[in-house]
């Protein structure tokens, strides 16, 4: 499956954005899913993510009540709403998935480590 991630931008200290992953074909049936990302210097992390086995959802801590994840069945897309953004949390952010049975803590911390798959990226920068 192919995966665009869009959304990103410049927005100042406490601002919000939408990130989207479009896919080209269904990926809530049997994918584990989420939302990495990297900062410079710094190794990719597993922002959010959502589990192939439950449907249940992970975030970083440093992220927990700022961030939400969720997707729409009928446009094959992914979401990320932050808000409260810091700006720690510049980064390019990436989506992934990977049809196998995950559950969505497990697959946060272990998809970083893939050197594959991972697409072009959105670029988030909070600064004022």
């Amino acid at each position: 499956v192919q995966l665009q991630a869009s959304g990103g931008g410049l927005v100042q200290p406490g601002g919000s954005l939408r990130l989207s992953c479009a896919a080209s074909r269904s990926i809530l049936d049997g994918y584990a899913i989420g939302w990495f990302r990297q900062a410079p210097g710094k190794e990719r992390e597993g922002v959010s993510c959502i589990g192939s086995t439950t449907g249940s959802t992970h975030y970083t801590d440093s992220v927990k009540d700022r961030f939400t994840i969720s997707s729409d069945n009928a446009k094959n897309t992914v979401y990320l709403e932050m808000h409260n953004l810091k700006p720690e949390d510049t980064a390019v952010y990436y989506c992934a998935a990977d049809k196998h049975r995950y559950d969505a803590r497990y697959y946060c911390h272990m998809r970083p480590s893939y050197a594959a798959g991972w697409g072009q990226g959105t670029l988030v920068t909070v600064s004022s």
